[in-house]
């Protein structure tokens, strides 16, 4: 099991690949969105903003307002941002949970 750290740094490595791939995806993805990821098996939970192909405000805490939820366990958060676990796969098998309306997903994949 991951721990709380290792899922926070997993957030922020996802938020700097975002910031270094934000010129490029920025045309193709008009997205702002709050987001919440809430991992489940450490029972806590990390907010922030999807905006301009970027992933910013990140911050601890649960947002129960978030247009966009994820929720996952430690270990398929962190290799979710390592590319090692397939985020279509992960739904899929439900491995990963995420709530939001069809056009953010489809949006949210381009990103990912």
């Amino acid at each position: 099991m991951a721990t709380v750290d290792e899922c926070r740094q997993a957030l922020r490595d996802l938020a700097d690949r975002l910031e270094r791939n934000a010129e490029t995806v920025r045309d193709r993805v008009d997205l702002d969105r709050t987001l919440a990821c809430r991992v489940t098996d450490l029972e806590t939970a990390f907010h922030g903003r999807i905006t301009g192909g970027r992933l910013v405000e990140l911050a601890d805490g649960d947002d129960p307002k978030a247009k966009i939820a994820m929720s996952t366990t430690s270990d398929d958060l962190v290799a979710l941002v390592r590319g090692d676990l397939d985020v279509t796969r992960a739904v899929a098998s439900k491995r990963v949970s995420i709530k939001a309306n069809p056009f953010d997903l489809m949006k949210l994949r381009k990103l990912l």
